[in-house]
């Protein structure tokens, strides 16, 4: 559980060096996004100082060309500067910065980063993708503790979309069992199927194609006879899935202290995705939940989260509005506590 509301600025640390001094950082560098936080331990988990988020469209053209564009690395260094000043204002005592699938695939990708290091002094590791997996299932942890034997975790990425097979065994931490990486998201997605986005043939195949993706890792783990039993948890972790919710809840504007952790019954989701399929252009452009910076990803986004459902109809989504930062934040802090411990 993450306590307390992200905010910014040198007053919103409580005075005193101890604070300070406890500070954790971590940044996100994906395909569409770029996403800091920084954070200090609190009795049942970690406590906001400072979040950032821009979209970056970092990944923009990486589908047709194979590199990173320059008009899209000067947009991600420039957001890149934007947390450097933010992380300059306190300090830390540990911080971690991760890139994922658009600097995996790109053939510039270390490139990039290596100039990003250069120009604003942060360091990124590029990681796996089931490092990527494990990160998520560590931030979403705490919706997990319910009495379910098994969850399955699915985080719909701009670049790639991670699903996550997990063991659930009472007073333990949950367990990878498999996972699966699809090198499809929103990104890729929307510029594959430009000419059409809005049309219904058009997120049908969509749906479709992920449906197809997906079938090999259930002929593995036979997660649809598992939820036809009971005891399994539907866990998702995206902007596609909180957007979700966000209509589901008839949410005047969208709030994460309302959204993260919101339990959704499988019709309420279906009514809010045929809800967003039915309002067209100018009704997403409006929407307070949606809006113009994400118009063109949330119907790729939604045929990505009906293939999941529909080849697992859970009766229940777990919904959460946390990640990789949360999760990097958790792990840093885990390990200081072990390294403290040692040292007394």
């Amino acid at each position: 559980m993450f306590e307390g509301k992200a905010f910014s600025g040198a007053d919103a640390a409580p005075p005193g060096r101890r604070i300070a001094a406890e500070a954790f950082a971590a940044l996100d560098l994906g395909t569409n996004n770029c996403r800091m936080l920084i954070g200090v331990p609190a009795s049942q988990g970690f406590r906001v100082l400072d979040s950032f988020s821009r979209i970056v469209r970092l990944g923009e053209g990486l589908h047709e060309s194979g590199r990173l564009s320059e008009r899209a690395m000067e947009r991600t260094i420039a957001a890149l500067h934007a947390c450097r000043s933010r992380l300059d204002r306190r300090p830390l005592r540990r911080m971690r910065a991760v890139a994922t699938e658009a600097c995996r695939r790109a053939e510039n990708g270390l490139e990039f980063l290596s100039r990003a290091r250069q120009e604003t002094g942060i360091a990124f590791d590029v990681i796996s993708p089931r490092e990527e997996a494990e990160l998520a299932l560590e931030s979403c942890a705490s919706l997990l503790a319910d009495g379910a034997q098994r969850a399955l975790l699915f985080d719909i990425g701009g670049g790639s979309t991670e699903i996550a097979w997990v063991r659930l065994d009472p007073g333990r931490p949950p367990a990878l069992i498999g996972y699966l990486s699809l090198p499809v998201g929103v990104v890729s997605l929307a510029e594959r199927f430009r000419e059409a986005p809005f049309s219904a043939d058009c997120f049908d195949a969509m749906a479709e194609e992920i449906a197809e993706r997906l079938w090999s890792f259930e002929c593995v783990h036979c997660i649809g006879r598992e939820i036809r039993a009971g005891g399994v948890r539907l866990l998702g972790t995206s902007g596609t899935v909180t957007t979700l919710a966000g209509v589901a809840m008839n949410l005047p504007r969208y709030s994460r202290p309302l959204v993260d952790g919101v339990v959704l019954r499988r019709e309420a989701a279906e009514r809010a995705l045929a809800a967003l399929r039915g309002l067209g252009e100018t009704g997403l452009l409006r929407h307070p939940c949606v809006g113009p910076d994400r118009i063109e990803f949330v119907l790729p986004g939604c045929a990505i989260f009906a293939a999941i459902v529909g080849l697992w109809p859970a009766p229940e989504i777990v919904v959460a509005d946390r990640g990789l930062r949360e999760g990097m934040i958790m792990r840093m802090m885990r390990a200081e506590r072990r390294s403290s411990r040692r040292i007394g």
